[in-house]
């Protein structure tokens, strides 16, 4: 098992460690077409769900994509994809990501920890060396794209990751209702603030069809996100409709998509993708 304290590997044998390190990772990043994270206002939008489909989506359209969780204090991605596994590193020190398919790989610190359930109890500093540490020291090789998965708000990690990253673009999520959009809007000043551009914004659990008379029901409401977006001069990316079934898959860490590829939720996210690799 890696020991994310000891994987900077070469970095520590030079005179400025972090030097090294941010040289790391600018030498990763020129390797990677392009950059975003996925970011929410508030938590329980469903934004780990759609940085992960999201990725599988890009991934399936033939897209080569790496995918990581800097939600450092609940990380979700590992079981969403079905890892078991812990991270290891090659014989340069660099950390090898776990692989989901052939296009998807990720990395995460609940793949480094031997409890799952352990609490991680980190300081700002040591959560801005992790996630470089992430970008920079992993064996990502040439990637299409990096999706990062930020906890909601807007505290130390993504703040690490707009001044580590200078060309990420936001992904913002967010449920229709008010209470979510109300949180969203800061997100988008956060982003305005740290110069960070945002690509668009995502409505999730947008609708949810009954399985017995097939009407539409608003849960949360509908649209939104959307006005959002018009009112702040964002791009809309689209509406993600609710699924019981994505929830289900998501504890298994079973791809929805490929078990489900004829739904409204599949092909929303098949649309965002495209939208993604159109932009």
């Amino acid at each position: 098992m890696v020991d994310i304290h000891d994987s900077v590997g070469a970095a520590k044998q030079q005179a400025n460690p972090q030097l090294a390190l941010e040289e790391a990772v600018k030498a990763a990043l020129a390797r990677i077409k392009h950059k975003f994270v996925v970011m929410s206002g508030k938590g329980g939008v469903g934004k780990t769900s759609t940085s992960v489909n999201l990725a599988m989506a890009l991934a399936g359209q033939g897209a080569k994509v790496g995918l990581v969780d800097v939600d450092l204090h609940g990380p979700d991605v590992p079981r969403m994809l079905g890892f078991s596994g812990v991270l290891d590193v090659d014989a340069e020190k660099r950390i090898i990501p776990l692989r989901y398919n052939d296009n998807l790989s990720a990395v995460s610190v609940e793949s480094l920890i031997a409890g799952k359930d352990s609490a991680i109890i980190w300081r700002g500093p040591v959560k801005h060396s992790v996630i470089q540490q992430f970008i920079g020291l992993v064996n990502w090789g040439d990637l299409d794209y990096l999706v990062i998965d930020a906890p909601p708000g807007t505290g130390d990690e993504p703040l690490t990751v707009a001044q580590s990253i200078n060309d990420a673009r936001a992904i913002i999520v967010t449920t229709p209702q008010e209470v979510s959009l109300a949180d969203v809007r800061k997100s988008i000043n956060f982003c305005q603030k740290v110069n960070m551009a945002i690509f668009g914004i995502v409505e999730n659990m947008s609708g949810f069809t009954c399985p017995h008379c097939n009407e539409m029901v608003d849960l949360f409401g509908v649209g939104g996100g959307e006005r959002t977006a018009s009112a702040m001069g964002l791009p809309f990316l689209g509406r993600i409709p609710f699924d019981p079934r994505i929830v289900a898959c998501g504890d298994a860490g079973i791809s929805f998509q490929e078990k489900y590829p004829d739904t409204p939720v599949a092909k929303a996210y098949a649309a965002i993708a495209e939208k993604v690799m159109a932009g």
